[in-house]
């Protein structure tokens, strides 16, 4: 893997694209999450302490290619100055004569960080001209945004074009993320569990089946597993249902029933059994446990039950890998956050107990680690829900095939 570690940044000017697209105050805009900043501090000191210079890249928000104060990057500057331990330059625009003059004066030790990249419509869109003028910037590019690799963006993915082979790099974050998610996918201890949850099989049924190659034992909860259940003629009252996926779940669990049958890999695909139910969709403590085929016409389904909780940890008991994406539940509501809460609770402690290796991304997984303070009890938690769940599709993204291509196209 192409990383930074035997590299010498000494008077080069690293040009890194960064994921600093933090959440921001709406009345204050300060930074309310350093999470995403903190993860890219230790390739920018790499490079300052090897005598290097700094050009951060980064978008944040989604200004859809206009200029709007409350997107500036010009918010997270404290922020990353406190962390970094010392000053840093800003251009408020990231290919202005303006910005090019500051990047070109810059000595080593010194970072400049450019105003958002989405305030130009050219960044989402690939632009080849738009990153060309990016490349100016540096000597050295280094993609250390892994929640933005699954995108063909022009920092993302096209201006690595404009970098020789020797002279572009995986960030420290962004090679941990590929090295950790390349060990559960291609080489993981058995017996090996991905439990798979959220809203919709249309955002996840690639992902099961990317994942029914690798895994012996696939947990599905969440609102998707609703899908599930009517397809297998279970009535699931008011819950959250994909009506025009009904058939591709029940495609989904007869072909894992044709492999088991030939033999061809014994897959075990658990829905839950049980589900926490209220009458509307609302934080409301008046709910009752039913069995998740025979749910009453008047209720849905918020939360997997009791009996589900103990089904999933019983088969997490004996994993020696887990991949976790996507909460059980309305985790955002009291009420019914107890199915992702378990889960995360028991995944920590599978991997004290098994010495198993645990991963776990996503938005909600992830926030229910943080919230119960575990994440020092889980072997790597990703950064990128989106970029994960891609990578364990296509086993590759946009950003990591820039950096390992040989294409090279000079300024």
């Amino acid at each position: 893997m192409k990383t930074i570690d035997n590299i010498s940044f000494k008077n080069e000017k690293a040009l890194i694209r960064v994921d600093f697209n933090v959440p921001l105050d709406k009345t204050t805009l300060k930074v309310t999450d350093d999470t995403r900043i903190k993860a890219a501090i230790p390739t920018i000191r790499k490079v300052l302490n090897d005598g290097g210079a700094v050009v951060l890249m980064s978008h944040l928000g989604r200004p859809k290619g206009t200029r709007e104060n409350k997107y500036s990057l010009s918010h997270t500057i404290s922020v990353i100055e406190q962390l970094l331990g010392q000053k840093i330059k800003f251009a408020d625009d990231c290919i202005s004569p303006q910005a090019f003059e500051l990047s070109s004066l810059l000595q080593p030790g010194e970072v400049l960080l450019l105003e958002n990249l989405r305030f130009y419509p050219e960044e989402e869109k690939g632009d080849i001209e738009f990153a060309k003028k990016l490349a100016q910037h540096g000597t050295i590019y280094i993609n250390d945004a892994f929640g933005t690799a699954h995108r063909a963006h022009a920092s993302t993915t096209i201006v690595a074009n404009f970098f020789p082979n020797n002279k572009k790099y995986f960030g420290y974050l962004m090679a941990k993320e590929v090295e950790n998610l390349r060990k559960i996918l291609q080489s993981p201890e058995k017996p090996f569990t991905a439990i798979v949850g959220g809203a919709k099989v249309s955002d996840k049924i690639k992902v099961l089946e990317a994942l029914t190659k690798v895994a012996d034992n696939i947990i599905i909860g969440g609102a998707m597993a609703f899908t599930f259940i009517k397809a297998k003629g279970g009535n699931i009252g008011k819950s959250l249902c994909e009506n025009d996926h009904i058939e591709t779940a029940l495609h989904f669990l007869n072909q894992i029933e044709i492999k088991n049958a030939q033999s061809i890999k014994n897959i075990r695909v658990i829905l839950p059994v049980d589900a926490v139910c209220a009458s509307e969709f609302m934080d409301s403590p008046n709910n009752s446990v039913h069995d998740i085929t025979d749910i009453p016409t008047d209720l849905m389904g918020l939360d997997i039950g009791p009996k589900s909780i103990q089904l999933f940890k019983d088969i997490l008991a004996s994993s020696k890998s887990i991949l976790w994406n996507g909460p059980m539940g309305v985790f955002e509501f009291s009420n019914f956050e107890t199915g992702t809460k378990e889960i995360a609770f028991t995944v920590a402690e599978i991997t004290h107990k098994n010495n198993a290796f645990s991963v776990v991304g996503g938005g909600d997984s992830v926030a229910a680690i943080n919230k119960y303070n575990l994440e020092n009890q889980i072997s790597f938690i990703s950064t990128g829900g989106g970029a994960m769940l891609e990578f364990i599709e296509n086993g590759t993204l946009p950003g990591i095939e820039a950096i390992e291509s040989n294409t090279y196209q000079p300024v």
